[in-house]
């Protein structure tokens, strides 16, 4: 069972949008790593936004009506962020982040229907069955999934079944030189290349503001 939450485990971060509008995420005072808003998934959710994907001045909307997962959405902030520009979210991560992933959910409807998009939240165990998935995704959200040796294996796995050859995968990920994080991020590269091709974003293309050298974006697709 998902833990139930009281008004005092909790703070309010704001994330503005480019149209003045605010997602309001719910993130834990004490917890695991799915329980803050991370840097690169800020970068990821601003990169949703940029020109490329949604100019509403050209009339140009790449998100509306697309299918879209997310893995390990933690607050959910990326999915939310791509619900409000119109997308048909599902975001996922492990049972005892559902409910702050649903109350997060619950913050955004407003601004979540005002853009026709939709968010469900569902869990998902990275290399188990994901049957419920289908049909397959047009869009792949992740955003610093990269943090646990065991689960590189199961993550690639898990991108494996979700992509189709139109399903674009996009990855943020925060470059960390301590520990064991070369390493893992070396491994996880390795096993990603052997499936798929990465193109890296350059930063003239992502959120002028949210964006740091530190942080990468990646489009990632099946190799054909």
């Amino acid at each position: 069972m998902a833990a139930v939450m009281d008004e005092n485990d909790y703070f309010v971060r704001e994330i503005e949008k480019n149209d003045g509008s605010t997602l309001k995420l719910k993130q834990c005072y004490l917890g695991d790593v799915g329980c803050v808003v991370w840097d690169a998934a800020i970068v990821l959710a601003k990169y949703l936004e940029t020109k490329q994907f949604y100019d509403p001045s050209s009339g140009v909307n790449v998100w509306a009506g697309r299918s879209v997962v997310e893995l390990g959405a933690g607050t959910g902030v990326v999915g939310l962020m791509a619900a409000t520009l119109g997308a048909v979210v599902t975001v996922t991560d492990l049972e005892d982040l559902q409910t702050l992933l649903k109350l997060n959910i619950q913050e955004n409807q407003a601004l979540i229907n005002s853009g026709s998009g939709s968010v469900t939240a569902k869990v998902l165990k990275w290399g188990e069955d994901l049957s419920d998935f289908h049909p397959l995704p047009q869009y792949v959200l992740m955003a610093d999934c990269i943090y646990y040796e065991q689960s590189i294996v199961p993550l690639v796995e898990s991108l494996k079944l979700l992509s189709g050859p139109e399903t674009c995968i996009i990855c943020c990920y925060e470059q960390r030189t301590e520990g064991v994080n070369p390493e893992m991020e070396r491994k996880f590269f390795e096993l990603l290349q052997q499936h798929f091709h990465c193109e890296e974003i350059p930063s003239d293309k992502q959120d002028p503001e949210f964006s740091s050298p530190d942080i990468h974006i990646l489009h990632i697709r099946r190799k054909v």
